[in-house]
């Protein structure tokens, strides 16, 4: 009990000290929350999505899981796109992955850790296709930090193959999609430069509608 009374005793410091910086944060924030960005990315308790880009409550909304990933069978994860595309209408997701990332790790290794493993058997088939592209790592370090790189390149193309994002460009919503990496080693986050805002930009067997078609 002792740990968790600790918790509690943090959130009330946490709590006066954003209401002596400005009286009215609780108010506003209680009233609505409009957050333009949603953050798609991994459990690891080192990656706290509004510390590292320095946002406070509210401005970003956050959906986690173990290795960042976007399944198109996971409705808690489609659930949450869907919310903040057609409720909060977000302009940005980011799907942000980390270097050393243990679920990546454990996907690459010949290691039974349970029902895990049938989550993680979609990094396997990501590695399986692109495994010409690991030849020159040096190290397994190397080849979990390429495949997390692989990983969140792979998600975000997922986010933008569902049926939630591409109906949002046919209705003219502004949206992009970024591909994000951070690194627990320096706290910086680097731009994979996959970024997408079109449905032209979607391979075709993937578009949920003809571009000719489009708003």
């Amino acid at each position: 009990m002792a740990s968790t009374k600790k918790l509690f005793e943090n959130n009330i410091e946490w709590a006066e000290k954003i209401k002596a910086e400005d009286p009215l944060f609780f108010q506003r924030l209680a009233q609505q929350q409009s957050p333009e960005y949603l953050w798609i990315g991994c459990s690891d308790s080192r990656v706290p999505a509004n510390e590292i880009v320095g946002l406070l409550p509210g401005e970003i909304f956050v959906h986690r899981n173990v290795a960042n990933m976007v399944i198109h069978t996971d409705l808690n994860c489609l659930s949450v796109i869907q919310y903040a595309v057609a409720v909060l209408r977000v302009k940005h997701i980011i799907v942000c992955g980390h270097y050393g990332c243990g679920g990546v790790a454990a996907a690459l290794r010949p290691e039974r850790h349970g029902l895990i493993d049938n989550w993680l058997r979609h990094i396997k088939d990501i590695y399986f296709r692109s495994q010409e592209e690991f030849t020159a790592c040096v190290d397994e370090a190397e080849r979990i930090d390429l495949m997390c790189e692989y990983n969140v390149v792979e998600q975000v193309a997922n986010v933008c193959h569902t049926t939630i994002v591409q109906d949002a460009w046919k209705r003219g919503q502004e949206l992009m999609v970024h591909g994000w990496i951070y690194s627990i080693r320096d706290g910086v986050l680097r731009d994979l430069e996959v970024s997408f805002d079109a449905p032209e930009q979607v391979p075709e067997v993937y578009r949920q509608y003809p571009t000719a078609g489009r708003r």
